[in-house]
């Protein structure tokens, strides 16, 4: 177990403690479940009146909330409360699984694959022909890495991911349980006797960026023609499609269950609420930010809200409800 004193904490925070507390800390946690032993978060003055009755022996506090910490307790005052969470969060991080040997034994690889220095690979991974690994990239076991494919330095892989055939990964990225990268797009066309469908054929590959992030059991398919495109920095989270052709610039953000069909485009720093769903061919600007279940049907400028189904400018959808709200009351 790691364990930290409040002033080994707060050299990670460079914040200012106020009060005192001698005690041993051996994790972060809520404020209402967060024992003696642990330290808490305030990041906002709502939460102040919960302080009272935590059991925690410190907590970190927005430095603009005023509140004393109490007989025996701290606070670790700082700028932003949510920031320094993830940074102590860090201190805390459980060490991953161990690899008792840097390449197992049942790991099937093609004599043509290249594998940099430091790799580790588990049980039950398959690595195809021709395929390049940057140095020190990890795959937990059962991974599958198809033919011609290359994933670059740093990147960890974890179990039951399958990335398919003439995909580019970058450097420091991270694929979580059961993700598949170059699925073939959905495409199909009724057949001219009417009897059935004809399945469009997908070409191209897939091309991320470095440092993103991929939740569990999210797709993102291969393009068309070309690639489809997720850039550098982007966070998807779990259970997220990524249609055909798509393109998502920088930093762009999608919560779980949202989806994109196919060649939809992104700017740099979008972000995508929970369950919402992007029209195919669709274009939202840089800083977009989308309500969780919307469904957005047409191109959004630079640094709009929007929200609703069909998505509207935000401040518009809130009009509406209200209208409704009172429509009904009458």
């Amino acid at each position: 177990m790691k364990t930290f004193t409040l002033q080994q904490i707060n050299e990670k925070l460079n914040g200012e403690i106020v009060g005192t507390s001698t005690q041993i800390i051996t994790g972060p946690e809520q404020m209402e479940l967060a024992t003696n032993e642990q330290i808490t978060f305030i990041g906002h003055k709502k939460y102040a009146k919960f302080w009272e009755a935590s059991k925690a022996c410190a907590a970190v506090i927005n430095a603009d909330i005023d509140l004393l910490p109490g007989n025996n307790k701290a606070f670790i005052k700082v700028k932003n409360a949510d920031i320094a969470m993830a940074e102590l969060l860090e201190l805390f991080v459980p060490d991953t699984p161990v690899f008792e040997t840097d390449i197992h034994a049942n790991a099937n690889i093609h004599t043509t694959a290249v594998i940099g220095e430091g790799c580790k690979i588990g049980a039950g991974c398959y690595i195809g022909k021709n395929v390049r690994l940057g140095s020190n990239v990890i795959l937990y076991p059962n991974c599958t890495i198809l033919d011609n494919t290359s994933i670059g330095n740093f990147t960890v892989i974890w179990s039951g991911t399958v990335v398919r055939e003439r995909c580019i990964i970058g450097n420091y990225c991270i694929l979580h349980p059961n993700v598949t990268i170059g699925a073939d797009g959905f495409g199909f066309r009724p057949s001219p006797d009417g009897k059935g469908l004809i399945k469009i054929q997908h070409i191209g590959n897939v091309v991320i960026g470095d440092a993103v992030e991929i939740g569990a059991n999210s797709c993102v398919d291969r393009g068309k023609f070309s690639a489809t495109i997720v850039g550098d920095g982007c966070k998807i989270d779990n259970l997220v499609q990524i249609g055909h052709n798509s393109k998502m610039g920088r930093s762009c953000i999608m919560a779980g269950a949202s989806g994109l069909a196919g060649s939809v485009t992104l700017g740099d720093g979008v972000v995508i609420g929970g369950g919402s769903c992007i029209s195919d061919h669709v274009t939202l600007g840089n800083g977009v930010q989308v309500g969780g279940g919307s469904g957005v049907m047409s191109n959004f400028a630079d640094g709009k809200k929007i929200l609703g189904y069909p998505a509207v400018e935000a401040r518009d959808m809130l009009k509406q409800w209200v209208a409704l709200r009172n429509l009904a009351k009458s």
